[in-house]
């Protein structure tokens, strides 16, 4: 009505962001706290690795299902009863994860567990947006912003230190005095504004269509994403068979969803170009964040041999910097246009990750944070501003579809940038590997000058056992193998650079807007 825009919370709008961000870091910190978990799980339900990931898998598919809908079982039961449903449910699947004996015990509770942890993240973006007025939006979603970009860099290093010190299963059960402080916190503070309090009176009809493409669609794409590499893409007929089911449940998903009288979501939030855009903008962030968090873990743990505490370690530096930048960028955001401010991001991101594209074998410590260090400044610089003008000229009735679509936009692309950058590591490696293994010959002079040096070496200050010649052949054939996986992941962060270089021009499609949210201010 009239009234909306006027309408005010009773309560503290901080206190209730801390609380809401709070129940979304636990959520987001799930996603990859368990990953180095994986083989101790296994271990204990004698299981393999193999079979092991369908701990990550099936709370993925949970998730990336019900984020779209969120907004519609939001309607259904009410924004604050649904919450508090799904911290509830959340805190209780973790319980059930923590004391499971059984593999089938543990991946059920992981699909409840994603089934409801997916729907803290759209609700908490559209109290957010709710609770603070335009201007003050920015301030609010750079708290946010810390749960999201934070917490999955935080997530292998604390798994890690938890599997080592204590065991995996505390790994869920860390979450239940998290769940119960946000679960208390939330019944006292939280309110429904009086547009969300019209909707719930009201009976709605259930949109099975809609809720079933969409499960069709997302969920077989996460299944494909997360199993892909495992079983060679699509020269296996399981990947083969999910791609068409993909495509169909999302092709048919998106044609249902424009025509349907009552869609479970409501698709016209596309139609606001800031939302538009700023919905690719974010999704081509995601991809590069995921993907780069998990490719330099890999990269210090398999190739240079650091421990699961160390690598997170290598990461942390970056993630300060990202939260001593976001103040900054909202002490920005009301003098300098937003779309300003995401095209300087790009290009910080776009140049750190050329710069990490001079990776060598012998790469230290010190040079690795340096890396993901400049990775990290740029993300700083993006999350905030986005994630603001994204909303800036979309009516508070659309606000609670458009949280539910532009946190599937985040976590889908960023499931398909793990994806990529992971296969993209393996492919390129063999690749690289098949080019330098052609010059691996008795035929190639440098080569077998090479070899015969080595020999020699070995031969005259060694103690091996063993041909010398062919000890340095090996010797050789493993250079050769980490040379080519080091080109592997210059690969990837090259890969990295171009995207967001093309990022870079869709940032002018931005509205010329500031914090405030004032058309045309310079």
């Amino acid at each position: 009505m009239s009234d909306d825009r006027h309408w005010r919370p009773t309560g503290n709008p901080w206190v209730v962001a801390w609380v809401v961000t709070l129940a979304v870091f636990m959520e987001i910190l799930d996603t990859t706290i368990v990953n180095v978990a994986l083989p101790h799980i296994a271990g204990t339900v004698s299981a393999s690795y193999d079979e092991s990931t369908w701990v990550l898998t099936s709370y993925l598919v949970a998730n990336g299902i019900v984020l779209p809908i969120s907004a519609f079982l939001g309607r259904v039961f009410g924004r604050k009863q649904y919450f508090l449903l799904c911290i509830a449910m959340f805190t209780v699947c973790s319980f059930l994860c923590g004391i499971s004996t059984e593999l089938w015990q543990i991946i059920l509770f992981r699909v409840l567990q994603g089934f409801f942890g997916g729907g803290l993240q759209p609700v908490q973006q559209s109290v957010l947006l709710d609770y603070f007025k335009p201007e003050d939006r920015g301030k609010a979603f750079g708290l946010s912003s810390i749960a999201i970009i934070v917490a999955p860099v935080l997530g292998p290093t604390l798994g890690g230190w938890i599997t080592d010190n204590y065991s995996w299963r505390w790994v869920f059960l860390i979450n239940i005095p998290i769940g119960v402080l946000t679960l208390v916190a939330i019944y006292q503070l939280l309110e429904d504004p009086p547009w969300e309090r019209r909707v719930k009176g009201r009976k709605l009809s259930i949109d099975f269509t809609g809720i079933g493409l969409i499960a069709l669609g997302l969920g077989c794409l996460q299944v494909m994403l997360d199993r892909g590499e495992d079983d060679d893409w699509f020269s296996s007929n399981f990947i083969r068979l999910f791609a068409v089911l993909t495509a169909v449940g999302i092709v048919g998903a998106v044609y249902w969803l424009l025509y349907a009288k009552k869609p479970v979501v409501d698709l016209r939030c596309l139609k606001d170009r800031n939302f538009a855009v700023s919905s690719l903008l974010m999704a081509g962030m995601a991809m590069i964040l995921y993907g780069s968090s998990v490719a330099i873990p890999q990269l210090a743990q398999q190739e240079l041999g650091y421990t699961a505490t160390l690598s997170g370690l290598v990461m942390s530096p970056g993630a300060i910097l990202i939260v001593l930048s976001i103040p900054l960028v909202i002490k920005l955001m009301p003098i300098v246009q937003t779309r300003w401010l995401v095209a300087f991001g790009f290009t910080l991101l776009a140049l750190a990750f050329v710069y990490s594209s001079r990776l060598v074998p012998n790469v230290d410590y010190l040079t690795l944070v340096m890396m993901r260090s400049a990775q990290s400044i740029g993300l700083g610089f993006l999350f905030v501003p986005l994630t603001t003008v994204a909303y800036i000229t979309l009516a508070p009735k659309l606000n609670a579809d458009a949280s539910a679509l532009f946190t599937m936009f985040r976590n889908v692309a960023g499931s398909v940038g793990i994806s990529l950058s992971t296969a993209a590591i393996t492919e390129r490696s063999q690749v690289h590997s098949a080019y330098m293994v052609h010059n691996m010959s008795p035929l190639n002079e440098q080569f077998q000058q090479a070899v015969n040096t080595s020999a020699a070496a070995i031969r005259d200050f060694s103690l091996q056992i063993g041909d010398p010649l062919q000890i340095a052949t090996g010797k050789m054939y493993q250079q050769m193998i980490i040379q080519s996986r080091i080109m592997s992941y210059i690969d990837v962060f090259s890969i990295c650079a171009v995207v967001a270089f093309i990022l870079i021009p869709f940032c002018l499609l931005l509205s010329p807007v500031k914090s405030e949210g004032s058309v045309g201010a310079h």
